[in-house]
């Protein structure tokens, strides 16, 4: 990988105004890093690393993309993976809860193995199952897995999933998280071109107060999130 000369990075940036954060919508950004394929952005005020639009696949490349992975229900590595968020919510979960799978991909493994847990689960995704009734209920969970670094508009989407929530009600979020700008250039999470948003343990501070909530770090890529008003 080729580190792109700072004193270039300073001139893309004067050729592309710096945009708003994606999530808290501050103006005070900054340059974090930039590679030989795309620059990411650190927001100041929730930390947020994210990538300019500029650098986004479209719609199709996107879809292309999440259509080669495989990850099947009854796929035993792919369970392990998931067990790592099923089973700490489940634990918080009284028995019969009712959930949503946000971005479930093709293969909704995750509603398999918490139905296993005796709760039920809808599905969405934009791409794979574009079910908008589920916007018109409200969840005592909702999971996010391997979700939230590829939105495109972090505040639109979490002020929708927390207004899903029921008081009391759980969000539970895999992804990985950024540690300093060292680790963050050599970090392989940042090679996948739908990876868009990079989120700190400050920035998941951020959202727990935004959207009044308490969160707990449950695992070194997982989050629980529990709304404690509305």
């Amino acid at each position: 990988m080729q580190i792109i000369d700072p004193n270039n990075a300073v001139r893309q940036r004067e050729t592309h105004p710096t945009p708003r954060c994606p999530l808290c919508r501050e103006i005070g950004t900054e340059l974090f890093f930039a590679d030989d394929i795309r620059t990411y952005l650190r927001c100041s005020h929730c930390r947020l690393v994210f990538v300019p639009k500029r650098f986004w696949l479209d719609a199709d490349e996107e879809r292309a993309v999440y259509a080669l992975h495989r990850n099947a229900p009854d796929d035993p590595g792919y369970r392990q993976f998931l067990s790592r968020l099923s089973i700490p919510l489940s634990q918080r979960l009284e028995t019969g809860s009712h959930g949503l799978d946000f971005g479930c991909g093709p293969g909704p493994a995750l509603a398999a193995m918490l139905a296993e847990h005796g709760h039920r689960t809808d599905l969405f995704d934009p791409f794979f199952v574009d079910d908008r009734a589920v916007f018109t209920r409200r969840y005592d969970f909702i999971c996010a897995t391997e979700v939230v670094e590829h939105l495109r508009d972090p505040d639109r989407e979490f002020t929708t999933l927390f207004s899903l929530l029921k008081p009391k009600g759980w969000l539970g979020i895999m992804t990985k998280r950024v540690i300093d700008r060292n680790a963050f250039s050599r970090w392989h999470y940042i090679r996948d071109p739908t990876h868009i948003c990079f989120y700190s343990r400050a920035t998941f501070a951020y959202l727990a107060r935004r959207f009044h909530a308490e969160y707990e770090v449950v695992d070194k890529d997982v989050i629980v999130m529990r709304k404690i008003e509305g």
